[in-house]
C-alpha cells in the first residue's frame, strides 16, 4: 500500500491517490499526525500548501509527527516520492539536499513545462529514455531549486539529477527555466535512489482522460522497489 501523507493544506492528495489507483496501486491517505501504517510499501508526499507555506514552503510540515516514521521508513528502504510542496518537505526534512525557494519571477506560476530526462537508470525514470522530453504541469510560487557549489557538483557527479527544465526540443536554456532553478534542475534523488523529489506534478499528467500521460512513468517508479 502506498501511503499518501495528508498535511493540513495539502490539495493534491486525492489527485495522487486517484492516479496511483489508476496505475493499479493500492493507495491510502494518511493524516500527518498519525504514523505510517505497517503495511506501507511506498510513501508519497503530495503537493499543496502545507501550513499555508507559513515561514517557507514545507518548513513546518517537515516537523509534523509523521515525518519521524517517514525517516524510519526511508532507512528501511521504503521508496518516497515528494511532489511540489512534497518536494519542499523532502528538502526541509533533509531527505534530499538543497532547498526550494521563491521563483525568480516572484510570482506563483501555473503552466505546462518540458522536462528532459537526465538519468533513466532509476526506478523513477526507467519508463523513459535518457534525453527524452516529457511535458508536465507546474503550480508553485517557491519552486526555484538552490544548492551550494559543493552540493551541486555532488549531484552531478553522482548522477542524481533526474530532470531538467528544457524547451520542446530538449534544449536546456535560461528561457526554458520557469522559476530560475540552478542548472534548470526540476527533480533530484536523495542519498538513496529510493527517495526522489520534483516540482512538476506527475499525478496531474497520469490519467488518459486528462489528455496527457507523461507523468505515469514517474509514479510507476514505486513498482521498482
Amino acid at each position: 500500500m502506498i501511503a499518501v501523507v495528508q498535511f493540513g493544506g495539502s490539495n493534491c492528495d486525492r489527485d495522487a491517490v486517484r492516479a496511483l489507483e489508476d496505475l493499479g496501486f493500492e493507495a491510502e491517505r494518511v493524516w500527518h499526525e498519525d504514523s505510517i501504517p505497517e503495511e506501507t510499501t511506498g510513501i508519497m508526499l503530495p503537493g499543496g500548501f502545507s501550513y499555508g507555506d507559513y515561514l517557507r514552503g514545507g518548513a513546518m510540515a517537515a516537523r509534523s509527527p509523521i515525518m519521524e516514521s517517514v525517516r524510519e521508513a526511508v532507512e528501511a528502504g521504503t521508496p518516497v516520492l515528494g511532489v511540489c510542496n512534497g518536494a519542499q518537505v523532502g528538502c526541509e526534512s533533509a531527505l534530499t539536499p538543497g532547498a526550494f525557494t521563491t521563483n525568480a519571477s516572484a510570482r506563483f506560476q501555473c503552466e505546462h513545462v518540458y522536462l528532459r530526462v537526465e538519468n533513466a537508470d532509476t526506478p523513477w525514470t526507467q519508463a523513459y529514455d535518457e534525453g527524452e522530453v516529457i511535458e508536465l504541469p507546474i503550480a508553485h510560487g517557491e519552486g526555484r531549486f538552490e544548492i551550494n557549489d559543493e552540493g551541486y557538483e555532488k549531484l552531478e557527479s553522482e548522477d542524481r539529477i533526474l530532470f531538467r527544465y528544457c524547451d520542446e526540443d530538449g534544449n536546456v536554456t535560461e528561457e526554458a527555466n520557469p522559476n530560475g532553478s540552478r542548472g534548470n534542475v526540476a527533480g533530484i534523488l536523495g542519498e538513496s535512489e529510493s527517495v526522489a523529489v520534483l516540482m512538476p506534478h506527475p499525478e496531474r499528467a497520469a490519467l488518459p482522460t486528462l489528455g496527457n500521460t507523461d507523468g505515469r512513468g514517474v509514479l510507476a517508479g514505486f513498482e521498482g522497489y
